[in-house]
């Protein structure tokens, strides 16, 4: 099968650990671990999450004393991407054994999309509620809180198309991996001098939604750090879904900065075509693509 696999920002860094090059070496390391025998089996297009890694690089950039504006949040996509991408091929193709690139790629939104007026996007560490809105007093930062803590939260436009997919689709007919829309991919927008990145950092679940659609993937494999999506989810009545409609996952209401995207993005792929897709734990993954594990969603 063709399976675009999102990680998400936990297979890097978990919550709460300092972004630390060996620490985040090591979590690359189990992702290659538990993707190495897909990869075997598999054609696999992958993504990643990089809401730690932009926002710790946008910290660093904000309290450089020899940096008189910091750099712009495309740019530290881009960074981020490299980075990222880098440990992502090294481990995997020292696990499988096979060519695997990372491809540079930008994601294209509208310069009129309403989540420029509304940040959303967590990005960066955790703080607590004064540091929060102390920090934000003194670097005019939005936040809000994520779960028990507070978070700096960018603007996080939709996803309008991937300007290299036919590169992605180049190498992954040539029987590559490909690691690629890193971080929901570099925000770019469209004016009449071409394209220019943007303040903003893209959903990168929406963004493997979107490359499953058009790379024409059989599953769409959503990697996170719970077993299931749950109904109910934080009420003594919350229970599993393990198998489930896209229509089902509609009529239901998810936390929107956390489950919510990917209930969108399954709910987008399999609407729009795609034979399946799964969420569920990282170390769970083969699991997931027999069906046996995590919540399986198909067409309504």
């Amino acid at each position: 099968m063709k399976i675009v696999v999102a990680l998400g920002g936990n297979a890097l860094l978990e919550r709460g650990e300092p972004p630390e090059s060996l620490i985040q070496e090591r979590h690359v390391l189990t992702a290659a671990t538990a993707l190495a025998p897909l990869a075997r089996q598999h054609q696999l297009i992958i993504t990643h999450g990089n809401g730690p890694q932009v926002g710790m690089l946008a910290v660093e950039s904000e309290n450089d004393p020899g940096v008189a504006r910091p750099y712009p949040f495309d740019v530290l996509g881009a960074q981020t991407q490299g980075m990222i991408g880098y440990w992502l091929v090294q481990t995997l193709q020292n696990a499988v054994g096979r060519p695997t690139a990372c491809l540079l790629s930008r994601t294209v939104v509208s310069p009129d999309d309403p989540a420029f007026a509304s940040p959303a996007k967590f990005v960066g560490p955790v703080y607590s509620e004064a540091e929060a809105f102390r920090t934000a007093a003194e670097r005019d930062w939005t936040v809000r809180l994520d779960g028990a803590a507070w978070r700096r939260v960018v603007p996080s436009p939709e996803p309008l198309d991937i300007v290299e997919l036919p590169l992605v689709k180049l190498l992954a007919e040539a029987g590559t991996t490909v690691v690629c829309a890193g971080g929901g991919g570099i925000p770019v927008v469209a004016d009449d001098r071409g394209l220019r990145g943007v303040e903003a950092v893209v959903d990168k679940d929406l963004t493997a939604a979107l490359l499953a659609r058009e790379t024409g993937a059989d599953a769409l494999l959503l990697l996170t750090d719970v077993d299931a999506v749950e109904d109910g989810y934080g009420t003594p009545a919350a229970r599993p879904l393990h198998r489930v409609t896209s229509g089902e996952l509609r009529a239901r209401s998810f936390p929107a900065g956390s489950m919510g995207p990917k209930i969108t993005a399954a709910c987008r792929f399999v609407d729009g075509g795609g034979r399946f897709a799964a969420i569920g734990r990282l170390d769970a993954a083969e699991d997931l693509i027999a069906g046996t594990s995590g919540t399986i969603v198909r067409a309504r």
